[in-house]
């Protein structure tokens, strides 16, 4: 089988912005209401890893990963900057092999099917590199070749309420906005949002 679409394009816009972050940057805020350039980073970090060994399970052991809930602390290693990439690429290669979209996996303490686990680390790598590039002072736009399929997702799980732990409120859009914005939108971020300092 064919795998339905790449990580590798958002993957790739988050690897981008890396040597655009500063280290004085590090202690700035981000979009995400109580978390700081580095939580983020971090979190970045984590989720890496947790969505690479969900596509392969039997290597998560002989690595001792064990699953857990998304890591927002502000304890960031210090060779972040060698060691996402690396992370990165490595969440890519595990879902380019079509067997990792066969079956169910448990992330977050939540089961599904592998196709909307990868869904999910697409929405987590979009939207975490758009907070990552507005709260740094750079550009993000939709990366060219991500799968259509992620409006659609975000659109059924946009609500007036949120989603806690994933998105927050739904914010309304003037019409005519643009489609990542939108999608930015449904997530429960203001499309606008930039540092006060900016």
């Amino acid at each position: 089988m064919e795998v339905p679409f790449s990580l590798r394009p958002a993957a790739a816009a988050v690897e981008a912005l890396l040597p655009g972050v500063r280290d004085d940057a590090l202690d700035s805020p981000t979009p995400c209401t109580g978390l700081t350039v580095r939580a983020l980073v971090n979190h970045l970090m984590g989720l890496s890893s947790a969505f690479r060994y969900a596509a392969i399970p039997e290597e998560a052991a002989t690595a001792g990963f064990v699953p857990s809930g998304p890591t927002f602390t502000e304890d960031l290693d210090s060779q972040w900057r060698t060691l996402l990439p690396r992370r990165l690429a490595g969440l890519v290669e595990a879902w380019e092999r079509p067997a990792s979209w066969v079956g169910e996996s448990t992330i977050a303490g939540n089961v599904m099917p592998n196709d909307q686990v990868a869904m999910v680390a697409l929405d987590e790598l979009v939207l975490h590199g758009w907070d990552l590039a507005v709260a740094t002072g750079q550009p993000f736009e939709l990366p060219e070749g991500t799968d259509p399929g992620l409006f659609g997702f975000l659109s059924a799980l946009a609500s007036d309420g949120g989603i806690p732990g994933l998105f927050g409120p739904r914010l309304p859009v003037p019409p005519g906005t643009g489609r990542f914005d939108q999608m930015l939108a449904m997530s429960g971020r203001d499309p606008g949002w930039r540092p006060e300092a900016m």
